[in-house]
């Protein structure tokens, strides 16, 4: 080949179609095969596609964003070409409900703390230790004056005051 017949605009390259469309990123060797067959077929490129979802079942969905996707005219079959991507729709509702658990507890929490501090005031902690009753605080979660009111009433019995305060 002369160093005219490389530079000369008017010979072809063998170039396929699929490069006009390629704007999706690099295709493999195999891949360009494959699409440059599909047109071959007789198959016709759809344009206007921007998501592609195929639902496993009820829960699994595969989405392929920015697809190329093939049409064969005289039939509904579809050759789809893209990165595939799973959805589990379930663990994206957890994630949700979890979300909403934690933005409630918090105000929940600052409620229940604003009453504990209305009812706490003074407490008579005659005849309970104060180990005891730090035991109880940490263990159940409560204030100063539940855990001695536990304690009292269960004569200094310390598993049955936590155990009363956390069920």
């Amino acid at each position: 080949m002369s160093a005219e017949e490389e530079h000369d605009p008017t010979v072809e390259d063998d170039v396929s179609d699929d490069d006009e469309h390629d704007d999706h990123g690099t295709h493999s060797k195999a891949e360009k095969k494959a699409r440059k067959t599909m047109m071959k077929l007789g198959l016709k490129q759809l344009e206007d596609v921007q998501r592609v979802t195929l639902k496993k079942n009820k829960n699994v969905m595969f989405v392929i964003n920015q697809p190329d996707v093939f049409h064969a005219p005289n039939s509904e079959s579809y050759v789809i070409f893209g990165e595939a991507k799973v959805e589990d729709l379930a663990a994206q509702a957890a994630a949700v409900a979890a979300e909403a658990f934690k933005s409630e507890a918090p105000a929940a929490g600052a409620a229940a703390a604003v009453a504990e501090a209305e009812e706490e005031g003074e407490v008579d902690e005659t005849g309970v230790e104060a180990k005891d009753i730090e035991l109880v605080m940490t263990q159940a979660n409560v204030s100063r004056a539940k855990a001695v009111t536990a304690l009292k009433a269960n004569p200094n019995d310390i598993v049955s005051a936590i155990m009363e305060l956390t069920m």
